[in-house]
């Protein structure tokens, strides 16, 4: 049954994915999940893959093209937060159900690991598989509550000859001319990127990784301008990280990327890049279908509850499946690729004994970043790409979709629907303009209310751009859901979130004891961030390693570096002199 505009039934719409679930499990192992054992194979080949997103999915993928018998088990569904989800009930005439989702995604050019295993997931028609559904977008928006806003392209740039003082003065001029601030506010910006850009490593690692973003960029002391947009903007929306917790580290390299992707350096394609269709269409069931042809078994449906240790080995899963059964899956290897909040839950005092740095995992923190999808009866002219709405309280980003999308949503739903407005909320913490309370503590139509309200601020105060006479319905992300008891919401899915130091919290893929390997964007990457990149990365990591142990001769699995430009190498190696020496970074001076 389709929504009316404000009118949800929140526990038909869970019933409703649940069962859309269970249907899809039995459709991956030819029925109702088997009762038989899981694990089948030749001895010191059989692999249990625990968690069935990015990470599980990449793991199954790399084990299975090298003659790996891999299980992988899920407790909800395939492809984890970034999957689309069906609205329950909303198709009509032989349609399908609208497509909904956990946030939009976007595809970095830097992102290489990820693309290159798009690369090897067929899809029809396609020479380079799914990846060929990544489509590049010319521009971003960043729309002001009560002033002008401003668009940015977002397509290749000539690359400059580099020196210090042409890297401050130009980028200076330019963020201070686009974002419209005080031209010396810009210069100091510059200052700051050029200062992180020109650290060498040891800096990084061990002054950098335990400075905030904030601090470092003196946020507190800036123009409003500058707040918004180069210490917020920059984190909570662009990189999905909180300014006053995340390290410089991080959101530095983060900086590093997104200078060098527009020039084209180091990179798999265009700096923004989405994909043409709903998620599981053009890329998750593919990619499904791919791992079924090399013999993957998948269990839907099954929650892992512990982990057995005999002799120092993992030598069980404990899970429960979607029946309400109890029963252990043995393996030779087990990779864990569940969030971090549910991995470190296997952690006991026997594991531990093992591996006792997995303690730390404890002190990783995470945070809510979840989407909801606003369906319209007319196309939104809004951009041609991302939008950031600067001045929302919860911080909010968003695309249009059917201008993107090879299949049009009036091929979904009812038929009438024209466009579908995609918005990530952000910051779950901070009080918004209707009801003066955070996301956390408003139900779920409050909820869509509030998002809506905060962007009629910024999109209406030229035009009517979004009315509601054109609003057909709503769906929020089915982990987000209401306590009544509390008077608060519970999040499925929440996201790690980069606090300065987390770097020594954060496990190395393989360690002490033999036969467990970790993936998830919690284990320490090159990408450093809570991504599909690092996801994906992450579990290359976790397979080389069993690669090692199994002693294996199969080809490992490429891993690839983050762009560093090359003219500031000379600058890295006076800088680590200045550092092992206890003096600042040459370029770091007060202002």
């Amino acid at each position: 049954m389709a929504r009316n505009r404000w009118t949800v039934s929140r526990r038909t719409a869970l019933r409703g994915t649940v069962a859309a679930g269970v249907a899809v499990a039995g459709g991956l192992v030819g029925g109702a999940l088997s009762a038989t054992p899981a694990m089948a194979g030749p001895e010191g080949r059989r692999v249990a893959v625990l968690g069935g997103g990015v990470a599980g999915l990449t793991a199954a993928h790399e084990l299975s093209e090298r003659g790996f018998q891999v299980t992988i088990f899920e407790r909800r569904a395939w492809g984890g937060k970034a999957r689309s989800v069906p609205v329950p009930g909303t198709g009509a005439g032989g349609r399908p159900d609208l497509p909904g989702e956990h946030g939009f995604r976007f595809f970095p050019g830097f992102y290489q690991h990820l693309p290159d295993t798009m690369r090897r997931i067929p899809f029809p028609g396609n020479p380079n598989g799914v990846w060929n559904n990544l489509i590049a977008v010319p521009e971003a928006r960043f729309a002001r509550r009560d002033g002008d806003d401003f668009r940015l392209p977002v397509g290749p740039l000539a690359r400059m000859p580099f020196s210090p003082d042409s890297f401050r003065e130009t980028l200076g001029a330019a963020l201070a001319t686009s974002l419209k601030m005080p031209p010396n506010e810009g210069i100091y910006f510059a200052d700051r990127l050029l200062v992180f850009n020109s650290s060498c490593d040891a800096r990084r690692y061990g002054q950098w990784e335990h400075t905030s973003w904030h601090d470092y960029v003196d946020g507190h002391a800036r123009s409003h301008e500058f707040r918004a947009l180069l210490s917020r903007t920059l984190t909570s929306i662009m990189v999905a990280a909180k300014e006053d917790v995340a390290s410089v580290r991080t959101i530095g390299t983060m900086g590093e990327q997104f200078l060098g992707n527009p020039a084209e350096v180091g990179n798999d394609g265009a700096l923004d890049r989405v994909l043409n269709g709903p998620t599981n269409a053009v890329w998750i069931e593919p990619w499904l279908q791919r791992m079924r042809e090399l013999g993957v078994r998948f269990e839907l449906g099954a929650e892992v509850r512990g982990l057995d240790m005999r002799g120092g080995r993992i030598a069980a899963a404990r899970i429960v499946d979607q029946g309400g059964a109890a029963r252990t899956v043995e393996a030779d290897y087990f990779v864990v690729a569940m969030p971090a909040e549910q991995a470190r839950a296997l952690w006991s005092a026997d594991v531990l004994a093992v591996r006792p740095e997995l303690a730390a995992m404890n002190r990783l923190y995470s945070d809510w970043m979840n989407g909801i999808q606003f369906y319209l009866r007319r196309p939104a002219a809004i951009s041609q790409g991302h939008t950031a709405y600067i001045d929302a309280p919860w911080a909010l980003t968003s695309i249009t979709q059917n201008q993107l999308w090879t299949r049009k949503l009036t091929e979904f739903g009812d038929g009438s629907v024209q466009d579908c407005l995609s918005v990530d909320i952000s910051d779950w913490n901070s009080p918004g303009l209707l009801y003066g309370k955070p996301a956390k503590e408003c139900t779920h139509e409050e909820i869509a209310r509030e998002v809506w309200a905060q962007l009629t601020a910024h999109l209406n105060d030229r035009g009517d751009v979004l009315r509601d006479a054109d609003l057909h319905s709503w769906f929020l992300d089915p982990g987000i859901t209401w306590q009544p008891d509390q008077r608060r919401n519970a999040n499925a899915d929440p996201l790690l979130i980069n606090t300065a130091g987390s770097w020594d919290y954060r496990p190395e893929p393989h360690g002490a004891l033999e036969n467990l390997f970790l993936a998830g964007d919690y284990v320490r990457t090159n990408i450093d961030l809570a991504t599909m990149e690092g996801a994906n990365e992450s579990a290359r990591a976790a397979v080389n390693a069993l690669l090692e142990v199994a002693g294996s001769n199969a080809e490992r699995c490429q891993l690839f570096t983050l762009y560093r430009a090359a003219e500031l190498e000379p600058l890295r190696r006076i800088d680590a002199d200045r550092y092992a020496a206890r003096q600042p970074n040459m370029f770091d001076v007060p202002v």
